[in-house]
């Protein structure tokens, strides 16, 4: 089957199985950010923006990207840059696997929600996993990045 989208602002054109699964296609296509996980749709690791929205790229065949525009972390540099390094300030980087879905995650709460309450950020994410935290890391670092914004 013939796609069409656009994967990180650049024009695609690719002809695909129709079993293949979105993880395995922006991975062929250099997207090496998005990982491989539980392929169950319950870790995040495998978590690209489809028109802005966060999506289970490990649940999604590629046929349904058609037509629209697929962000990964590799398209998202500038945004993601400034927030990873308060994650990491806060040690929640200690293996860093699951890194890149909690970052497209982050940018998709933050541009729908620019301050939210530590509640609404814990919902937000409760879809990744961290084998390594507690989760607190991320969370003071998404804050203390929130308020650095606010200059706070």
């Amino acid at each position: 089957m013939e796609i069409k989208l656009t994967l990180n602002g650049k024009k695609i054109t690719a002809d695909v199985a129709p079993d293949l699964l979105l993880l395995d296609f922006v991975r062929d296509h250099g997207c090496l950010s998005v990982k491989r996980g539980c392929e169950t749709a319950n870790c995040g690791l495998c978590t690209v923006l489809m028109d802005g929205t966060p999506i289970l790229s490990c649940s999604t065949l590629a046929v349904r990207a058609d037509g629209h525009h697929v962000q990964t972390l590799e398209g998202l540099q500038e945004e993601a840059e400034d927030f990873a390094i308060f994650i990491a300030d806060q040690g929640a980087e200690q293996c860093g696997f699951c890194n890149p879905g909690f970052v497209m995650n982050t940018i998709a709460l933050l541009r729908e929600n620019p301050d939210p309450t530590d509640e609404e950020i814990k919902a937000y994410l409760a879809g990744n996993l961290c084998r390594c935290s507690g989760y607190e890391g991320q969370l003071r670092g998404i804050r203390a990045y929130l308020n650095s914004r606010k200059g706070v």
